[in-house]
């Protein structure tokens, strides 16, 4: 009998520790960049691809724009239009905080409280450009230019950066952009 209930209370216990086991899996390091100035991140960036959360798997003119407050703070605005160029538009308005005083690549993106994502700018051309913003967890990435449309190459070579830094880029979706 003693033994039947120890069975049964380990098989009870069994998701919790795949739970656990889960949660602590261990990811390499993900690179940022050196440094981030703020003031000119700011502004309008095209998701020109990603690795969608669930709320975007069938956004498009995606855009994310970043204006930094008074208090170091960052109000972010994500729009897009769901499921197609006519689609009804969504909007998000998380709230990014540095997360590091060096490079300032490193972001905690609040969209519900307490709770911050991460969020790390991984690449950022000299030109503030383009940039691909990555997690730890390579769950999600975005791939962002300051215009909707980028030559192939230059897209190609971006994709080519999010593999360098380990994510599976077949999962990589081409957000569709028309303006």
């Amino acid at each position: 009998m003693i033994r039947k209930r120890f069975v049964g209370a380990a098989l009870l216990a069994l998701p919790a520790v795949f739970l656990i086991q889960a949660g602590c899996q261990s990811y390499p390091p993900m690179p940022t960049v050196e440094k981030v100035d703020l003031p000119r991140f700011m502004g309008d960036w095209y998701v020109i691809a990603h690795i969608p959360s669930r709320p975007e798997r069938d956004a498009y003119n995606a855009i994310e724009s970043y204006k930094l407050e008074e208090d170091g703070s960052i109000a972010t605005t994500f729009t897009f239009r769901e499921g197609g160029f006519d689609g009804e538009q969504k909007e998000m308005t998380p709230r990014g905080f540095v997360e590091d005083d060096g490079s300032n690549a490193i972001w905690g993106m609040r969209f519900i409280w307490p709770i911050k994502a991460e969020y790390l700018v991984s690449y950022l051309d000299e030109d503030y450009q383009t940039t691909i913003i990555t997690r730890t967890k390579r769950d999600y990435a975005w791939v962002m230019a300051r215009k909707p449309e980028l030559p192939p190459e230059q897209y190609d070579a971006l994709i080519q950066k999010l593999a360098d830094l380990g994510y599976d880029t077949s999962r990589v979706r081409k957000v569709p952009q028309r303006w």
